[in-house]
């Protein structure tokens, strides 16, 4: 239900396998005779390499069949908003499962308003208010659908202390001041059930007296509560349902009541008399009630038909997509395209669809992932629906836990004649055991000792179990006794040898191309070349990885720029260096300041980067590492 609350005045291992059953969400095969003892499901490839033909996979698809699926319309009195209507869905466990549901906001859509309002004392001016601004009320409704309902109800404050004084004479007249009448305090009335009758809205509000309490807060949680609840009594049916909560001060809360020697929180249950009274005495309001609005009203409520209108607006363009009554081990995710363009994008799941500022006969579209956990016994049934919106989705699933398979075979020779073939396993008789049932049980003791890796270790590794005695390990242990784990190896990105090797053992067997403990270094180089050059990162460093690892003083991809480069070449570039140079006769000073680096005059390069008292130069290195400084004189 959509709430539109308006607050005036106040500030407000999968184990070992079983035949039969489905544990994996890939395809599954059987196992044939002689075939080693390997566990059944595995990727299709993996079957695939094992010689276990396509005809002996099974991989059952759990595609959506739409039992109703009625198109979206806005014909009056048949108006359908969301699609489809019933849908049932097959589920394996561990297997996600998608469907689509489409919703468009019906024009003329059938709109229920239930005006609640707090008839305490301090409330007189703005119960003239909405005597004389009944027909407005009204009126702004009408401009909404012509398919309206409106009723009435009101509330004060608990019949009892320290809430409501319990003198008789007060009890009967409880206004606070001399000349003036009010009617005796209730908790909650319902007055007016939801009609098409305008004039008995107005008639009935007109009819309404003014009462009192003795404390701020009022009842307006019992007066919320028995107005959803009380849905016969009310009125409530299939459209848009509205419920406006006026009041100029807070309510009572969960612990308020021990004033009153009442212990007992609200059941939840209709509780009007026969007069339309609630006399229950057991038992910030929008951030509790999910999808409302709050609204501050004016001293008078002189601005009531504003709000209402402007809270319509505001909730009725707010799509909300939820589920209810999902069992147990269901996971259910939206993710909502509330525009053309949006829905090509890859928005992320979350826990309901939500599409805001969305306009009368605006598709929207969400994609509902289902995925179960555990298999269910027989069918499950749950219900999607738009919060406000009384239409819903009915889901029933199933889970598909059982093979597919034919009558079993008693006493088949692929069991050694003592056993049944169900599945393309055997179930042995009585006193028999092994993947063929070829080992008698009364062997069984003797032959453990052939599963153990030493007389101290445990059978199998414990890893495995032990039958005739040979090992039949778990998924992911390999070896005689089952002691080789090959999920235990190491990994980057929460993958196993780095994707780029088998696991084999406890180590990463690297495939062609990649090195390292896990997979994860490429024996690649081209990485580490500058472009036209097949010297390794310039000659400055050591490739590793496909990585650059530069020497000292050396940076970049390729160990191609070098730091500090101005700094460090700036006493080579002094006229005495510069001059032997040219004359090819370094001294070792000129030697140690400029190493191997070639020197060459460019004129005209006066924008060089570094400068000394004579020059202005610039630093490169060449592709294979060779320095190279440019020079000009200083102008």
């Amino acid at each position: 239900m959509k709430w539109l609350s308006i607050v005036g005045k106040a500030d407000l291992d999968l184990g070992p396998w079983m035949y039969g059953k489905l544990p994996l969400p890939g395809p599954w095969g059987f196992l044939q005779t002689g075939e080693s003892s390997e566990r059944r499901c595995d990727a299709e490839k993996a079957l695939t390499s094992r010689q276990c033909e396509k005809y002996d996979q099974m991989n059952p698809k759990t595609d959506p069949e739409e039992q109703k699926n009625t198109d979206l319309s806005n014909s009056p009195g048949n108006e359908v908003q969301l699609k489809p209507q019933n849908i049932h869905i097959p589920l394996r466990v561990g297997v996600p499962q998608t469907f689509k549901v489409s919703f468009k906001r019906a024009e003329g859509y059938p709109i229920d308003l239930y005006y609640l309002m707090d008839l305490s004392f301090s409330m007189g001016d703005d119960l003239d208010t909405v005597k004389k601004l009944s027909q407005d009320i009204v009126s702004t409704l009408g401009k909404f659908t012509s398919n309206m309902r409106i009723g009435f109800g009101s509330f004060v404050d608990k019949v009892a202390l320290p809430y409501v004084s319990q003198i008789k004479k007060k009890k009967s007249n409880p206004c606070p001041y001399r000349g003036h009448s009010c009617q005796p305090a209730f908790s909650y009335q319902h007055i007016l059930s939801l009609t098409k009758n305008a004039d008995d809205f107005k008639t009935e509000v007109r009819r309404q007296r003014i009462s009192a309490n003795l404390d701020s807060p009022e009842s307006g949680l019992d007066a919320i509560m028995q107005a959803a609840v009380c849905k016969e009594e009310i009125g409530w049916e299939n459209g848009t349902k509205i419920l406006v909560y006026t009041s100029d001060d807070t309510f009572h809360i969960a612990g308020d009541g021990r004033l009153a020697a009442i212990y007992e929180p609200h059941d939840g249950q209709c509780h009007l008399n026969g007069s339309g009274f609630y006399d229950g005495t057991k038992f910030e309001l929008s951030k509790m009630i999910p999808q409302s609005v709050v609204g501050v009203l004016e001293s008078d409520s002189s601005n009531v038909v504003q709000l209402i209108k402007n809270a319509y607006n505001s909730l009725s363009s707010t799509i909300l997509l939820e589920h209810h009554g999902a069992p147990q081990g269901l996971a259910v995710s939206y993710r909502a395209h509330c525009t053309p363009k949006q829905g090509a994008l890859q928005v992320p799941w979350s826990s309901r669809g939500e599409c805001k500022d969305i306009k009368i006969n605006q598709q929207v579209d969400f994609t509902v992932q289902l995925n179960i956990s555990e298999c269910l016994k027989g069918t499950a049934e749950f219900h999607l629906s738009v919060q406000g919106i009384s239409e819903k989705l009915n889901v029933t699933i199933k889970t598909q836990c059982e093979c597919d398979c034919k009558p079993g075979v008693p006493s088949s020779l692929d069991c050694s004649g003592h056993g049944t073939l169900y599945c393309g396993v055997c179930s042995c008789d009585q006193g028999f055991l092994g993947q063929s049932c070829e080992c008698a049980q009364s062997k069984d003791l003797d032959d453990q000792a052939s599963c153990r890796q030493d007389n101290s270790s445990q059978l199998c590794s414990g890893h495995g179990s032990c039958a005739c005695g040979m090992c039949t390990c778990k998924r992911s242990f390999t070896g005689k006794f089952c002691q080789c784990d090959n999920s235990n190896c190491a990994q980057t990105d929460q993958k196993l040898c780095s994707g780029n090797g088998n696991c084999s053992c406890g180590r990463c067997n690297c495939f062609p191309g990649h090195e390292g403990e896990a997979c994860d270094c490429s024996t690649s180089t081209d990485q580490c070349q500058a472009e036209g050059s097949i010297t390794l990162c310039s000659g400055n460093g050591k490739c590793r990885c496909n990585k650059c690892d530069c020497n000292d003083g050396f940076v970049g991809n390729n160990c191609s720029t070098i730091l500090n480069a101005c700094s460090k070449y700036e006493k080579c570039m002094s006229t005495k260096c510069v001059t032997e140079h040219r004359q090819n006769e370094l001294s070792e000073i000129c030697l140690a300041h400029c190493g191997s680096a070639t020197l060459q005059r460019k004129e005209g390069l006066k924008d060089m980067p570094c400068s000394t008292p004579d020059f202005v130069y610039n630093v490169q290195l060449s592709p294979e590492g060779a320095v190279l400084l440019h020079f000009d004189n200083l102008p």
